[in-house]
């Protein structure tokens, strides 16, 4: 049977400095394999690691001597050490923007940045994310990708799997953005719609792991979810690296299930302790949608527990109504001093032009939503504007088309008169 193959691949499996897999909230350790909870408590694992020891100054050198995309940080990630050399998309190495054009308009006087993720292959974070779990399913022995998203994770899988050589099926909500539904179509997997949101798309793919008809499937953000998770990381370790390795103050992350800023937060701490960065303070903040806002709504309520809500919002990428990392957002949110806030659909196309007009980065709705958090913060007094500041985007605008309503600002004659009739200069 193929869920035995699979099985007994765990026992021989390598992902270099990756070596157990370890349950979040009793710490108690397991093999590594394709499993995403613990059996004796049911909390959700994560990877552990015996990362490489010895001069800091020497594993900066191998880092930055390594390959534009995220297999420079091959040594701190759950992958073979010749992972570079396997058929995958690279992803990673995005732009740092320098945002000078924004931070005036905002007020910000410590220095403002962008973290532009529009530039991996299918135009979003989730490249990162994928290209791991790529990995461990290798190791596992699946045959077929799969995962539940809302739009970016589909396609990034669907070119993944096309790239590596793995079939694919992935499953989203049925009224997702058009763009979205034809990147995730066009690698050529099978893409099947769904009637409900998100929530209900992710529960029905958690049925199809425990039936036959999931044998031998990879669901990245299930069964492969503490592999997956881990990709995330790199936009910490390269946020580090461009900011000349040291931490910044400040970086505000969209909030979908919540995993992106625990392991933004996850992989900032390591390279502290790797001595790569020297140990200062850090504020992290999260950004939702007004209209799927439990996380944001928890932490104002003084709340440990996030109660679902049903998403209404444009901003799609972000319409998750229970996110499995919500407590853990709120405490990261809480322990470094930073906050959890939204903004209403409103908010975010106005902040996607406003990203559009200052710096000619054209962001994808999460985009508009992290930078018309970081308005909202600095304006409420919560995000200090003397200080350096990251803000994420995290997919292209490309893929939320309708979102920002746009044309033309004239539409004349081909003559140097109407020209001048349209007072345009």
């Amino acid at each position: 049977m193929a869920v035995q193959a699979v099985e007994s691949a765990t026992t021989a499996v390598s992902l270099g400095s990756a070596v157990a897999l370890s349950c979040r909230e009793c710490g108690e350790r397991s093999e590594l394999g394709p499993v995403f909870a613990c059996s004796s408590c049911f909390g959700p694992l994560e990877v552990a690691y015996e990362l490489p020891a010895g001069d800091p100054e020497e594993l900066r050198r191998r880092i930055e001597a390594g390959p534009a995309s995220i297999w420079r940080y091959a040594p701190l990630l759950p992958v073979p050490a010749d992972v570079a050399e396997k058929p995958n998309l690279n992803p990673g190495f995005t732009q740092l923007v320098r945002a000078d054009n924004l931070a005036r308009e905002l007020g910000v006087t410590g220095g403002l940045y962008v973290k532009d993720d529009s530039g991996n292959p299918t135009h979003s974070f989730k490249d990162r994310v994928v290209a791991i779990a790529v990995e461990a399913a290798r190791a596992f022995g699946f045959t077929t990708l799969s995962c539940s998203s809302t739009g970016n994770l589909a396609g990034a899988v669907g070119a993944a799997a096309a790239r590596a050589g793995f079939k694919s099926c992935v499953f989203i909500p049925h009224d997702l953005e058009a763009g979205k539904v034809v990147m995730a179509a066009v690698y050529g997997g099978d893409l099947v719609g769904i009637e409900g949101t998100y929530d209900d798309v992710n529960r029905f793919c958690s049925e199809l792991i425990g039936d036959p008809l999931g044998e031998g499937w990879g669901f990245v953000n299930v069964n492969l979810r503490p592999y997956y998770g881990e990709g995330s990381k790199t936009l910490a370790y390269e946020i580090c690296e461009q900011l000349g390795w040291r931490l910044p103050d400040q970086i505000v992350v969209p909030i979908a299930s919540g995993s992106q800023l625990t392991k933004i937060d996850k992989g900032l701490k390591e390279l502290v302790a790797l001595g790569l960065v020297e140990d200062r303070p850090y504020k992290i903040f999260g950004a939702q949608a007004e209209g799927c806002s439990p996380v944001s709504r928890a932490f104002k309520e003084g709340h440990d527990v996030v109660r679902p809500v049903k998403p209404d919002t444009i901003a799609k990428s972000l319409a998750i109504g229970n996110p499995a990392d919500g407590p853990y957002v709120l405490d990261i949110a809480r322990r470094t001093g930073g906050a959890v806030e939204d903004v209403t659909d409103e908010e975010i196309v106005d902040a996607i032009r406003l990203l559009a007009r200052t710096e000619g980065i054209f962001a994808e709705t999460a985009g508009g939503v992290t930078v018309g958090v970081t308005r909202k913060l600095i304006e409420n007094g919560q995000l200090d504007p003397a200080l350096t500041t990251v803000v994420l985007n995290t997919g292209d605008g490309l893929k939320t088309l309708d979102a920002v309503a746009a044309g033309p600002t004239a539409t004349i004659r081909p003559s140097l008169d109407a020209f001048r009739a349209a007072a345009l200069s």
